[in-house]
């Protein structure tokens, strides 16, 4: 089990590529099946029914996904909002490859890809309440 720095919090560990991808669908879908969750995979994956069960096997184990086992066909649910698993990960990947500078991630990440007009109205607001803070 990993432990967070402040107050020595139990810290999921971050999920996998093929995880994220189930974490998608049950963020989408809602509480599934293991038959409902290989039925939602993109249609390029080519990921055999047994392997979806045993990655949610082993993310039940991580405690990436609960698991309701009262009924024949488990059902699994995602623990943690998709919002809060992808600022670990942009955590993550900010104190890995960018030295821990937001901006520096942000900076690179924007300088890679379009942005729509509206994500731009929402990193204007962000960047106002930020300085507001100030």
């Amino acid at each position: 089990m990993f432990w967070a720095l402040a107050g020595w919090m139990p810290m999921r560990p971050l999920p996998s590529d093929g995880e994220l991808e189930i974490l998608a669908v049950l963020w989408g879908r809602g509480p599934s099946t293991v038959r409902q969750v290989h039925g939602a995979l993109p249609s390029g994956r080519d990921v055999s029914y047994n392997t979806v069960g045993k990655l949610l096997q082993i993310m039940t184990d991580k405690g990436l996904v609960a698991v309701d086992s009262s009924t024949r066909a488990h059902v699994y649910a995602a623990v943690e909002a998709e919002a809060d698993v992808q600022g670990r990960l942009a955590r993550d990947l900010m104190r890995r490859a960018f030295g821990g500078s937001a901006a520096q991630l942000a900076l690179r990440a924007l300088s890679r890809e379009a942005c729509t007009p509206a994500e731009l109205g929402e990193l204007r607001a962000l960047l106002d309440a930020l300085e507001a803070e100030e």
